[in-house]
């Protein structure tokens, strides 16, 4: 689509495609999935659950659980978490559960142990909270020590450089304003239908750092498309493919679809400093970031990506051809998603 733009203009290729289809994959923290296991007999009403020896928090009524993708193991620390759990359960393995009550006269049970798959389940829901960043730093290290980062591993005195994103094929660098991504799109998501359920948390347009908040049946989903990840003396995390059909209906959303990657700028941030406003050292864009190199203070630095772009593609194709076949449809948001969200910080007693 975006060379037919370039080569033959807007007005060309309205006329020409009806669909684009755009596709990430990356790590994607403020994930996970929620559960409902079912009752034991006699009932339980769970106070505390494992899975795995992963602690899962229990947000709701007896039996419902939410598994967090960042939850680390009690007994495997950063090895395993959350994301794992939920990658194996999609994978059709068994996992071990356990959980425990305190007991009361309707649900008397205070403890029960078994194993489950995802075929046990009454619900296995992946419920993720903030997908598919429209663009995210650069990373890079001004100390002098190496530091351990959920992007990745910074040497010192910003001898490399990390960056996540697909760019100019991401979703939300494809649909800025929201015209046709909003709540109750239907979207790919870890390799089946999934929705938005409207923006997600710290959705900060203003800024070109748009986020969605995602759900899907995790049952239908797919490992190839959800991994449990590590990062190393980080912890866990869970990479999200994602994937957004946008319909071509007019020639400004054929000028939006039609960015290129020299035209997604981010900041190259220093994660060595502990703040929540990290200095940014210089000005990259994703045709630098996917070329390899970024400049830091006049130096070629290696970058790497701490995304799949080769996934990325694939969900764009893979969901082509879904929409080809027949598989599946378009929506229309019953409501758009904001244009005007402002991210604060947390406020703390000795900033007021």
């Amino acid at each position: 689509m975006k060379e037919l733009v370039e080569s033959s203009g807007t007005k060309v290729a309205l006329n020409e495609v009806d669909v684009v289809t755009t596709g990430t994959m990356g790590a994607m923290c403020s994930s996970g999935a929620l559960i409902n296991v079912g009752h034991a007999d006699p009932p339980i009403k769970i106070n505390k659950a494992w899975i795995n020896d992963v602690p899962i928090p229990h947000p709701g009524a007896a039996v419902d659980l939410y598994i967090g993708a960042s939850v680390q193991s009690e007994t495997r620390g950063f090895e395993y978490g959350g994301g794992h759990v939920i990658e194996d359960l999609i994978a059709g393995k068994e996992v071990e559960f356990r959980a425990t009550a305190y007991g009361t006269d309707c649900y008397p049970r205070t403890r029960v142990e078994t194993t489950l798959t995802k075929d046990d389940l009454n619900q296995f829901t992946l419920l993720n909270f903030r997908n598919g960043y429209q663009r995210y730093s650069c990373a890079a290290n001004g100390r002098d020590e190496t530091i351990y980062t959920y992007m990745g591993k910074l040497l010192p005195r910003y001898r490399n450089a990390t960056y996540s994103g697909s760019g100019e094929i991401s979703p939300l660098n494809n649909d800025p304003n929201y015209e046709t991504i909003g709540l109750g799109s239907r979207i790919f998501l870890g390799g089946a239908p999934g929705y938005v359920l409207g923006e997600g948390t710290q959705h900060n347009p203003r800024n070109s750092l748009g986020t969605l908040m995602v759900k899907g049946d995790a049952k239908l989903m797919s490992s190839e498309y959800i991994r449990g990840a590590t990062f190393t003396r980080y912890g866990p995390s869970i990479y999200i493919g994602l994937g957004i059909p946008i319909p071509i209906l007019n020639e400004g959303i054929v000028e939006k679809v039609a960015v290129r990657d020299h035209e997604i700028t981010t900041g190259v941030v220093d994660y060595g400093v502990p703040s929540r406003d990290r200095p940014t050292i210089s000005e990259t864009n994703y045709a630098e970031l996917k070329k390899g190199k970024v400049e830091i203070n006049g130096r070629s630095v290696r970058v790497t990506s701490m995304s799949s772009l080769k996934q990325a593609h694939k969900i764009c194709l893979e969901l082509k051809n879904w929409i080809n076949e027949g598989r599946f449809t378009l929506t229309k948001p019953v409501e758009r998603l904001p244009l005007d969200t402002i991210v604060g910080p947390m406020k703390h007693k000795e900033d007021a």
